[in-house]
């Protein structure tokens, strides 16, 4: 995995790096979430646990500003997201939170959305996902 990560350039290397440790510490501190299995999908970094959906990491040349966490477009996962968040955060169509590479990340906000999306199959049946 480290050498995934090594191919981003430096500052999307260091800001993947801070958003794959956000999505370990929702897994560790959750009870709900069960074991996570770090893989790649798609040769970006992913998450994937019994209880959710697969959460991906990943950075694009042509959106260079941004960092992206995808989520299944299948699910209503970022539906919920940019209801709860609307301007508070900005999107991807109906799968992904784009992270900025400058400033500073909403960290709370991005912890609710990847324990949402790493407990889905569990909350999807509730109202704006059990938030």
């Amino acid at each position: 995995m480290k050498r995934v990560f090594d191919e981003f350039p430096e500052p999307v290397r260091i800001k993947l790096l801070a958003l794959r440790q956000l999505i370990i510490q929702c897994a560790e501190d959750s009870e709900e979430v069960g074991p996570l299995q770090e893989t790649l999908k798609w040769h970006e970094p992913s998450y994937l646990n019994k209880s959710g959906s697969t959460i991906r990491l990943g950075w694009r040349a042509r959106n260079p500003q941004y960092c992206a966490i995808y989520f299944n477009c299948q699910t209503s996962l970022v539906e919920t997201f940019r209801e709860i968040y609307g301007d508070e955060m900005t999107f991807e169509g109906n799968r992904a939170i784009l992270v900025p590479l400058d400033g500073k990340v909403a960290e709370g906000m991005l912890a609710h959305c990847i324990l949402l999306g790493l407990t889905y199959h569990k909350v999807k049946h509730l109202p704006l996902l059990g938030a």
